[in-house]
């Protein structure tokens, strides 16, 4: 599968995966960066997620995921997959949140991503690479 630095070219197929907590199901479109194709290299795993500071759920990744051509930091979005690089964890939002330096876009989920307030915690996810 050919990744590209930044978003997707066209004609580009985009990766998926989904994301299961219990009998829920969530699927995510993932962008073309280096540190998410190292992540997408992590699957297929389960993680447990932890809630922060009423915005997040969070997880540690077994190994860093890399960072070269990767923004100083985003701005994260309702269903928004990234990694927080001074922690080396995974953190995605149910919850709108302003820029912070070191956060990295992975992907986003397609729908439902603000369900994820719902859950108790922790909660564990098993997250997959869908192959057509």
């Amino acid at each position: 599968m050919k990744f590209f630095r930044g978003n997707f070219k066209e004609g580009v197929k985009k990766v998926k995966i989904k994301l299961t907590i219990g009998q829920d199901e969530y699927i995510a479109t993932m962008n073309g960066s280096r540190a998410a194709k190292d992540f997408i290299d992590l699957l297929p795993m389960t993680l447990t997620l932890k809630d922060y500071v009423g915005t997040e759920k969070i997880s540690d990744l077994p190994k860093p995921l890399s960072t070269i051509g990767s923004p100083e930091g985003t701005a994260a979005y309702i269903g928004d997959i990234t990694f927080y690089a001074p922690w080396g964890n995974l953190a995605i939002f149910y919850r709108d949140f302003g820029h912070s330096s070191g956060l990295i876009k992975l992907g986003s989920i397609n729908n439902g991503g603000e369900k994820l307030a719902s859950y108790k915690q922790p909660i564990e996810a098993y997250l997959e690479l869908i192959k057509d």
